[in-house]
């Protein structure tokens, strides 16, 4: 039997890698550490350029006073298809890092955040239709993809054991997007500068981030399409239960984001500087954090992290709803940040569980070692832009819930009653599927169940 290459990873034109093999120790230890690394920090800076991007038109509606004429129903629904947009297109998203290459199409997708942010600066201003925001704001969309296909870039460089790490990093970079936006748009407002002016500084910036993707980001050649990974993950139940809890994870986090500084300004009467002042606080912390919950993963079992975040999601959620009743803004706040917080951490593990649960399974299968990383690598790759496009249909129905609770009751009381609701659903679902241990009360079953290969997925 042949050993496993640790030659260097050798390169073609255009940035292309040909030999890339992460798990193995002293390949990893004498090469590939440090491409991986240095790919990683300019996918944090691209990704980071599209969530502030994606998220831009949660800034943009605090400039929206009365003399656009729209109703916070309407600017609930406005940030909302951005949100759908960018939850649709991570599908294509992933698949495009095989087709095009991962530094190849980071340069692209970079570029691209050009058109929604030259659109919003032409048209942002009184007297503008509706439709045409609307326009704007589903452009801003595809910022949201930039995640899927940075993540499933990642996901190839790194091995298992360092995956919780770097897919939390390079998640929490991008997702650092979000504050870093919003702490520019309050800079914009307490300078009494306009929504323009905010989007002229992001337009360099754009920029910059397709060229830093073109001067150091590689290619690996080894990384294809796998249409029937793809079709074997859609089938695999896992896709769909993590699909679910990411839901409750990251689709907080998009939909928080999106929603806080309408919410703080329809229910609460805070003006845009007000607004502003305090809605970055909770996207930065959560973003922060994203990392840790890999790590804690990593060390403790995603599956156990993501269920007690899951009940700590349910406890910040009922001061909420109780702070909400009482329209107590400062007991709100402290709240809503902490479940900010949470989402973050959550983040992390649910994102760590995934290629586990699939390596997990393979191991179940009767594979060992390579064959049954490789696998776990297959699929979990496969999975990921999936689960990450469903995870991100949560800010969809947060924002959606927003706008029928204002609707109804005037406040987003009944919208967080929800939410609660669906936390609890998650917990459970996350302790019946990964934590509920089977014991086997009579020696046939022992004897039956010893013959076959058995599930624990407690450590993934």
């Amino acid at each position: 039997m042949t050993a496993p290459s640790t030659a260097p990873a050798a390169s073609r034109g255009g940035r292309w890698i040909e030999h890339w093999d992460p798990e193995n120790e002293a390949f990893w230890n004498e090469t590939g550490a440090k491409i991986a690394r240095r790919n990683l920090w300019f996918s944090v800076l691209s990704e980071h350029i599209g969530f502030s991007i994606w998220t831009l038109w949660s800034v943009m509606v605090l400039f929206m006073g009365p003399e656009y004429g729209l109703t916070p129903a309407d600017k609930f629904f406005l940030v909302a298809m951005g949100t759908l947009v960018g939850a649709l297109v991570r599908v294509p998203y992933t698949f495009a890092v095989a087709r095009f290459g991962g530094r190849n199409w980071t340069i692209i997708t970079a570029s691209g955040l050009l058109i929604p942010t030259i659109a919003a600066y032409i048209v942002m201003e009184p007297g503008t239709s509706y439709s045409t925001f609307m326009l704007c704001a589903v452009l801003a969309g595809i910022g949201g993809g930039n995640f899927a296909s940075s993540m499933t870039n990642i996901n190839s460089f790194f091995p298992l054991r360092k995956k919780g790490w770097a897919l939390g990093l390079n998640a929490g970079g991008g997702n650092i997007g979000v504050p870093v936006v919003q702490l520019i748009g309050l800079a914009v407002i307490g300078a009494s500068g306009g929504p323009r002016l905010l989007l002229g500084i992001y337009i360099p910036l754009i920029l910059i981030s397709a060229l830093f993707a073109a001067l150091f980001m590689d290619n690996i050649s080894s990384v294809k399409n796998d249409t029937g990974a793809a079709l074997e993950a859609v089938k695999d139940g896992h896709t769909w239960i993590m699909s679910f809890l990411y839901i409750g994870t990251f689709g907080s986090f998009i939909g928080y984001s999106f929603a806080f500084g309408l919410v703080l300004q329809t229910q609460f009467g805070r003006t845009p500087l007000q607004a502003a002042s305090i809605t970055f606080i909770g996207p930065l912390l959560g973003s922060l954090i994203r990392p840790v919950g890999g790590w804690l993963a990593d060390r403790f079992g995603g599956a156990k992290i993501t269920l007690w975040n899951f009940a700590a999601m349910m406890a910040a959620t009922g001061v909420i709803v109780v702070a909400s009743m009482r329209e107590s803004l400062p007991l709100f706040s402290v709240a809503f940040i902490a479940l900010f917080v949470l989402t973050g951490l959550g983040n992390g593990s649910t994102y760590k569980m995934i290629p586990g649960i699939f390596q997990t399974k393979a191991v179940a299968m009767g594979l060992t070692g390579e064959a049954a990383a490789a696998y776990g690598r297959r699929l979990s790759g496969a999975s990921m832009g999936l689960i990450g496009a469903v995870g991100a249909l949560g800010g969809l129905g947060i924002n959606l819930a927003f706008r029928q609770s204002f609707l109804s009751v005037g406040s987003g009381t009944g919208a967080f009653v929800a939410f609660l609701a669906f936390y609890g659903l998650c917990f459970a679902v996350t302790w019946a599927v990964y934590l509920r241990r089977t014991v086997s009360n009579t020696a046939a079953t022992t004897a039956t169940t010893e013959s076959k290969p058995q599930l624990s997925y407690a450590e993934v």
